[in-house]
């Protein structure tokens, strides 16, 4: 057997964890530690999952010792194991950690909560791949970027996309959190228009004529996008539907199904057994979706866990010449997370 890409990952929260937990269900890679500041019961699972853990400082591991956690060493000793890191860090630190992975003569990964100038590339695996082919380093573009992303694409490579102009309701923080923040009894509008999805979706594709809007309501489960999509030319809505169709990441859902809200779709990813309830596809309503001549209305679903999991180890992939083509990364991603684009 080949000998396998040891990846190390900087950060065990919401995505880490999920990272995490994606590399050690690839065949061509290795998850030699995660690194961490807590001491609390988000690291205390690391240690049944046969993980070595590190603390980010010395002092971090005298800390996490000290609470009765088994700990490696530091993140300086993390990087000594290791052939790529995965930043997983809150927004901002992971840009300060950057002069640290190339100090270590290492390849990283970021994500979505840095600018694209940390990096100076931005990925999402069905555009962005073959340009992130042995690079020192990429971005993993945030949870609603990477879903504009895809969709538009998939728009796009069937020659139909012209224009775009979405409305994001975005959930107010995460699950795990949310007796620590969000709010309650009121919605607060991102305060510029476009919203900076737009923006970000053009670091990933110049060409893309998006614009977004995005307002924070309060609820925790996930993301809803409502897109009104100017066409190139005429279509009708099967044309459309076969161009979601043709993007593996995508899986197509029926408010007839019973799946007319989040809740429903988070239930559904339960009941076929998917870690944390992860949601790695775009969730789009085709009973939902509109065509009018040349304009297509639709709506779907984010969910900002997990959504950029599968992007993230192509990602790896890409920057470790693990794969020629993103086809190749994608199929073999998709099939290790059970990615599909119809559940029933």
């Amino acid at each position: 057997m080949a000998k396998r890409l040891r990846v190390a990952v900087n950060g065990f929260g919401v995505i880490g964890k999920r990272v995490a937990e994606a590399v050690r269900r690839q065949d061509d890679m290795q998850l030699v530690g995660v690194c961490d500041v807590t001491t609390d019961w988000r690291v205390r699972i690391v240690e049944a999952q046969d993980t070595a853990l590190f603390g980010s400082t010395s002092e971090t591991a005298a800390a996490m010792r000290q609470a009765g956690l088994q700990v490696a060493g530091t993140l300086q000793e993390l990087l000594t194991q290791t052939d790529i890191v995965v930043d997983c860090t809150p927004k901002r630190i992971a840009a300060q950690n950057v002069e640290t992975y190339r100090s270590a003569g290492l390849k990283f990964i970021v994500h979505g909560g840095e600018k694209h100038t940390v990096t100076g590339h931005s990925f999402v695996a069905e555009v962005s791949f073959a340009s992130a082919i042995g690079r020192e380093a990429t971005r993993v573009v945030s949870c609603n970027t990477t879903s504009i992303v895809r969709t538009l694409t998939a728009l796009k490579r069937a020659g139909l996309l012209q224009r775009a102009r979405g409305t994001l309701l975005r959930r107010a923080t995460d699950p795990w959190e949310s007796d620590a923040g969000g709010i309650m009894n009121t919605l607060v509008p991102e305060p510029e228009i476009p919203s900076h999805q737009g923006p970000d979706a053009r670091s990933v594709d110049p060409d893309l004529d998006v614009v977004t809007m995005a307002v924070k309501v309060p609820e925790t489960l996930a993301h809803l996008h409502y897109w009104s999509v100017q066409l190139s030319r005429r279509a009708d809505k099967e044309e459309v539907l076969e161009a979601f169709r043709a993007s593996s990441r995508i899986a197509l859902i029926r408010t007839g199904d019973g799946l007319g809200a989040l809740n429903s779709v988070k239930e559904l990813m339960a009941d076929i057994g998917r870690a944390h309830d992860n949601l790695y596809e775009v969730a789009l309503w085709e009973d939902m979706l509109r065509v009018e001549s040349d304009e297509v209305f639709y709506a779907y679903m984010v969910d900002n866990q997990a959504i950029v999991i599968p992007d993230t180890i192509d990602a790896i992939r890409a920057l470790s010449n693990l794969a020629a083509t993103a086809d190749d990364s994608i199929a073999t991603t998709n099939a290790s997370l059970g990615i599909r684009q119809r559940f029933f």
